[in-house]
C-alpha cells in the first residue's frame, strides 16, 4: 500500500508531555484523565492516532542521576502517567530526550515496559543502540505510521553498544548516516514515517539554520517532521509537506515567561493524504492541566502564529477561535 491509495488518516501530534514533579502529584490525587480539559480529550479522540514527547520517565523506582554535573531538573511520573496519556488517545511515544535518564536505568527499563503494558508504542530509546534507534511502526487507519524519535542532547544519555539510553544524533549542519538508514528503511515498509527530533535550545523562538538544513535532509530521505524542545511553537516550513519545527509545550508545572508565552501550545493534526494537510489547534496550558485557547490567548497565537510562518514561507488561515490550517505561499 502507498500513500496515494492508503487512504484518510488523521495523526494528532503532541509536542513536551511532562507528568513529573507536581503533575505528578496531581496525578495521584485526582483522576489521571482530568489534567486534560474534556474539550481536548474529546478532540485527542476524534483522531487515529495521537504521538507526543514524553518528558520524563515513568516509575517508582531510581534516584536522580548523576551522569550530568550540575542538571537542575529531574522528571518522573508515576505509573498514573500512562492513564493520563491514554486519556489524550496517545498510541505512539517518543523517548528521546533529555529526561528520559532522568531517574537511571532502571525508571527507564519501567517507562517502557507500562508503556507495553497500556498498547502504547514508543521510539528513541531502550537497551542497545540498536532498540534505541529502532522506529516504533503502529498502524492507524489502514496506514501504516513510522515514529523515528531523535535527540540531540544530552550526549550523556547515548545509549551504547550494550547499555541504556535514547537515540543520540549529535547533528551540526548534517544528520548521521544512521538515522538516514533508518528513515529510508521505515519509509520501505510504512506509508507515512515522521521524523521526531529533540532539538535545540530551551525558549528559542525560531528554527535555526542548522535545523532547517537537517530537516531538508530528512525529507529528502523519506521523513516528515515533527520537533520539539524548545518549549515554545515554531511556524511551520514546507518542503513538499509541512515541516513542524517545533509543537511547543503541551502540560507541565513551568514557570511562564510573560513575554515569550510558554503557556500557549499547539496541537497539530496532520492528514497527510488530505489538502489542507495541517491543522493546528490553540492550546492553553495552566498549572498542571491544559484546555483549549480561548480569547486573548488564542488571539495572541493567532497573531505569533502568522508571524512565524510568513518567515518559513508558509500562511496561516483562521478557521475558528483557536483553529488554524496552514498553506504553503
Amino acid at each position: 500500500m502507498t500513500a496515494s491509495d492508503s487512504g484518510g488518516v488523521a495523526i494528532g501530534l503532541l509536542g513536551d508531555v511532562m507528568l513529573g514533579r507536581m503533575v505528578a502529584e496531581a496525578l495521584q490525587r485526582q483522576p489521571p484523565a482530568t489534567v486534560w480539559a474534556p474539550e481536548l480529550r474529546d478532540l485527542a479522540g476524534s483522531l487515529d492516532l495521537v504521538v507526543c514527547n514524553l518528558e520524563c520517565c515513568v516509575s517508582r523506582r531510581g534516584r536522580p542521576t548523576t551522569l550530568i554535573d550540575g542538571k537542575p531538573f529531574f522528571f518522573r511520573g508515576p505509573p498514573a502517567a500512562v492513564d493520563a496519556l491514554k486519556a489524550v488517545n496517545v498510541g505512539t511515544a517518543g523517548l528521546a530526550n533529555n529526561h528520559a535518564l532522568d531517574f537511571g536505568e532502571e525508571a527507564l527499563c519501567d517507562t517502557l515496559e507500562l508503556l507495553h503494558a497500556a498498547d502504547i508504542a514508543s521510539a528513541g530509546a531502550g537497551f542497545g543502540l540498536d532498540a534505541a534507534r529502532r522506529p516504533a511502526v503502529v498502524e492507524a487507519a489502514e496506514v501504516r505510521v513510522g515514529l523515528v524519535a531523535i535527540t540531540d542532547h544530552p550526549a550523556e544519555y547515548a545509549a551504547t553498544a550494550e547499555g541504556w539510553g535514547v537515540a543520540y544524533a549529535g547533528m551540526r549542519d548534517d544528520p548521521p548516516a544512521w538515522l538516514i538508514e533508518q528513515i529510508e528503511a521505515a519509509r520501505a515498509r510504512c506509508d507515512v514515517v515522521i521524523a521526531f527530533p529533540h532539538w535545540g535550545p530551551n525558549m528559542a523562538t525560531r528554527p535555526a539554520g542548522r535545523q532547517q538544513r537537517i530537516a531538508a535532509s530528512l525529507v529528502a530521505a523519506g521523513a516528515d517532521i515533527a520537533g520539539h524542545s524548545a518549549h515554545l511553537f515554531h511556524g511551520v516550513g514546507w518542503h513538499g509537506a509541512p515541516v513542524l519545527f517545533d509543537l511547543g509545550d503541551v502540560l507541565d508545572d513551568y514557570m511562564v515567561d510573560p513575554e515569550l508565552r510558554n503557556d500557549l501550545g499547539v496541537f497539530a493534526i496532520w492528514r497527510p493524504h488530505h489538502d489542507p494537510q495541517l491543522e493546528l489547534v490553540g492550546l492553553r496550558l495552566e498549572y498542571c492541566h491544559t484546555r483549549l485557547a480561548d480569547g486573548r490567548d488564542a488571539d495572541w497565537i493567532a497573531a505569533r502564529l502568522g508571524r512565524a510562518c510568513r518567515e518559513l514561507g508558509t500562511y496561516v488561515v483562521r478557521t475558528a477561535e483557536q483553529r488554524f490550517t496552514i498553506e504553503p505561499k
